[in-house]
């Protein structure tokens, strides 16, 4: 006997699916009526129970700021670039258009201002429509943003896969802690608060979340100025971004706005006329992609990524680097920085004529920085972030330590041998013991044998030596003739090896450690331990290993440049800095950088190195630097060159009283072992190439742009114990415009066997 079924009952018809419905979902009629209806009104001991079960689920919803983009701004505030994991720029309600609050409402939830956080009549309406096969939502606008903070608080948290979308994947419990944390949610904040809320957090497209970036990715516009058609279209795309997208799906679009124009004008939320306009009106974008990272930043892409990279490694952002990632690319922060536009545009220009397209990948680099706060001013290389036909592209900065590079000491550079842009710290030490620069020694000694008398007051390794009978090289000059008597500041004034290492022999090599030391020069590579944790970051350069007189460990050229602002500052070293201040997104203000200075150097000994480092210029190594100096600037620079022993690392570093900047040539690659000689650089052949000649006028055409606003004072004259009664010593034979190569062998080897390559070459 076949059953018959009650037809109030009967699954097939309309009404038997809505009691069906209603069956299964009995317990959300019954809690929903009680959210509206005080328990004790409430008769039936179900109800009281089923009102009292709702009454433990959550009621407080934690409102934390959405993830927002991250700003770093140069010093005049114009944007360097955008960070972020989720492309969101907060706005408020009044700077958004009216046309998309009235479109999201009219489309989303039309009784947004009727109810209090859960629309019943819409609940009954969607139960109808989905017992007749048509399903249809009923979250209100304040559920979708209740459900919008919470997946945002997940993915905050690393629980993206427990993220539940309004279109699925939630059960009756889900659905039931929503509709309380909205109902608490409107007791808590306004209407306004509400919308402004779910305008700013609301995913438009991977690129855009929230109003302000949906106006800018879609339209190239802002929230303030969308046009009626706009706002419907975005409002539409809402409800399904993949679907509705007006780039890969226009018709659907289409239609979708039209529905919301539809809605609109039967709410009279706009006329029948901007109705009939705005339908009419087709679907165009104008799309402004995303630019995230410093990859695309405006300007200065190396120095945004050393920006945070400080932040990455500051441990007042959190406990792991990881944590410090999320603060900054979620967190809504400002970064001000200290970086000059117009200066970066001058050593980028100027790092890109030097060789800015070179198959040969040879490297150029600025930076250069403020004497007396240590305030970074620009920072460039001849590069480009992003592969570019034709474009030299690399992601490490040549101008930095490797730890605040986008890289590891395992791929990164962390600098370059400095040459002889160290010899001006030997001879701050020959002044600091009270010696007059102009005290004749012997440069003719070219060898040190193991038991040679240094003089070194440190606890410091037993020092080394250079003596080719022990099997090493002997000390080398790159011109037969300078191995001679001559004053300390002739050997100086023209980078002679043999005059540095007789200096040293006259000074306690302790005294010589300090000063180094307390200007700031360290090593560019960490030094690990065997597991490959870093124990010093900024490994101390010994100068008992003899071939650092000479520049022989690789040292940034921001660490150069501060060192030598250093001299320009009266002797007060100061820590580079690139941030003034961070903000987060409430203006609170976070950890940033301020000048940390110190007394280095004696005052007269800087004003003797600044002395004798502008006879460089006006008589030495750099003499064929200067004459540009004099007739296009005329105004007091004082610099030493630099070239290694391959001559593959090539410098020119200086300083007005006012910048101090580092400018670099050479080779960035691999493990820095190409030669410099028998190369064309901007259709130039050189045999071998000295710091004068390609990062000599780099550095002269960056520092007569840029320098004059900064201050070219006069330099301070040094006491006149330390110039002497002799007159400079004058180099009356100008240097050759293509000097000799490079000896074949010009290493040095320490008693210990960690002395490296240094300087071999008059420059």
């Amino acid at each position: 006997m076949v059953t018959r079924k009650n037809p109030l009952f009967d699954t097939a018809t309309t009404l038997g699916k809505i009691l069906g419905f209603l069956g299964v979902s009995a317990i959300c009629g019954v809690l929903v009526a009680g959210l509206l209806v005080p328990a004790a009104a409430v008769s039936g001991s179900a109800a009281s129970g089923s009102i009292q079960f709702f009454d433990t689920l959550p009621a407080e919803l934690q409102v934390d700021p959405p993830s927002q983009n991250t700003t770093i701004l140069a010093k005049d505030g114009s944007p360097i670039a955008s960070i972020y994991a989720e492309n969101r720029t907060k706005v408020p309600l009044d700077s958004m258009s009216p046309y998309i609050k009235d479109a999201v409402i009219a489309i989303e939830d039309s009784r947004f201002y009727e109810h209090g956080g859960i629309d019943t009549t819409g609940i009954m309406r969607a139960i109808v429509s989905t017992a007749r096969g048509n399903k249809q939502g009923a979250s209100t606008i304040t559920q979708q943003y209740v459900n919008n903070v919470i997946n945002e608080s997940l993915v905050a948290s690393d629980r993206e896969e427990d993220v539940k979308l309004n279109g699925g994947g939630k059960g009756v419990g889900d659905k039931l802690r929503e509709m309380k944390l909205a109902i608490a949610l409107e007791k808590k904040f306004s209407k306004e608060q509400i919308l402004e809320g779910y305008l700013n957090i609301v995913f438009f497209n991977r690129d855009a979340y929230g109003i302000e970036a949906a106006s800018k990715f879609f339209f190239s516009t802002t929230a303030k100025d969308l046009t009626l058609p706009q706002a419907a279209l975005l409002a539409g795309l809402v409800n399904s971004p993949s679907a509705f997208d007006p780039i890969a799906n226009p018709d659907n679009a289409q239609k979708r706005r039209d529905l919301v124009l539809a809605a609109m004008v039967n709410q009279g939320k706009i006329t029948q006329a901007e109705y009939d306009e705005a339908v009419a009106t087709p679907v165009t974008t104008k799309v402004t992609p995303a630019r995230q990272g410093c990859a695309y930043a405006t300007m200065a892409p190396y120095f945004c990524d050393y920006v945070l990279h400080l932040l990455f490694n500051n441990p007042a952002y959190g406990d792991t680097t990881e944590e410090r990632i999320k603060r900054v690319q979620r967190g809504g922060l400002t970064i001000q920085t200290t970086l000059d536009p117009t200066a970066q545009t001058v050593a980028q220009q100027q790092v890109d004529a030097t060789a800015g397209a070179n198959p040969d990948k040879w490297g150029a680099s600025i930076t250069s920085v403020q004497p007396g706060t240590g305030q970074i001013v620009s920072m460039a290389q001849n590069t480009v972030w992003l592969p570019q036909e034709g474009k030299f592209d690399q992601t490490q900065n040549f101008n930095v330590d490797v730890l605040d590079a986008n890289g590891n000491d395992l791929n990164g550079i962390g600098g370059f041998q400095p040459g002889s842009t160290m010899k001006p710290f030997t001879f701050a030490q020959w002044l600091n013991e009270g010696k007059s620069m102009n005290t004749n020694i012997n440069a003719s000694v070219r060898r040190y044998k193991q038991n040679f008398p240094w003089r070194n007051t440190c606890p410091a390794p037993t020092v080394g030596w250079y003596d080719a009978t022990n099997g090493t090289f002997d000390l080398q000059n790159s011109d037969e003739g300078y191995y001679r008597n001559m004053t300390v500041l002739y050997g100086l004034m023209n980078s002679i090896n043999t005059a540095t290492f007789a200096s040293a022999s006259q000074v306690d090599l302790c005294g010589i450690q300090g000063i180094v030391d307390a200007t700031g020069i360290h090593g560019g590579l960490p030094t690990r331990d065997e597991t490959g944790k870093v124990t010093d970051p900024n490994p101390q350069v010994p100068m008992t290993t003899l071939s650092n007189l000479i520049g022989a460990t690789q040292t940034a050229p921001l660490t150069m440049a501060a060192a030598f602002a250093t001299f320009a500052a009266d002797g007060k070293y100061c820590e580079p800095i690139a941030i003034t201040s961070v903000k987060d997104q409430s203006g609170a203000e976070l950890p940033a950088q301020s000048s940390n200075c110190k007394d280095a150097v004696k005052p007269e000994v800087a004003r003797g190195v600044a002395y004798a480092m502008q006879e460089v210029l006006n008589a030495g190594s750099g003499s064929l630097i200067r004459p540009a100096l004099s007739t296009k600037g005329n105004f007091p620079v004082a610099a030493k060159t630099g070239t290694n022993d391959s001559n593959g690392s090539t410098w020119v570093v200086g300083y007005t009283t006012g910048l101090a900047t580092a400018s670099w040539f050479g080779d960035p690659l691999g493990d820095q072992l190409r030669p410099g000689r028998n190369l064309t650089v901007n259709g130039k052949f050189y045999p071998s190439i000295d710091g004068y000649m390609i990062a000599g006028p780099q550095f002269t055409n960056y520092m007569l742009s840029v320098a004059p606003a900064y201050g070219t004072n006069p330099f301070q004259a040094p006491p006149s114990n330390l110039l002497g009664t002799a007159a400079p010593q004058r180099n009356t034979t100008p240097a050759p415009t293509t000097p000799n190569p490079a000896p074949s062998s010009g290493n040095g080897n320490s008693g210990n066997g960690n002395n490296g390559n240094g300087n071999n070459d008059k420059d």
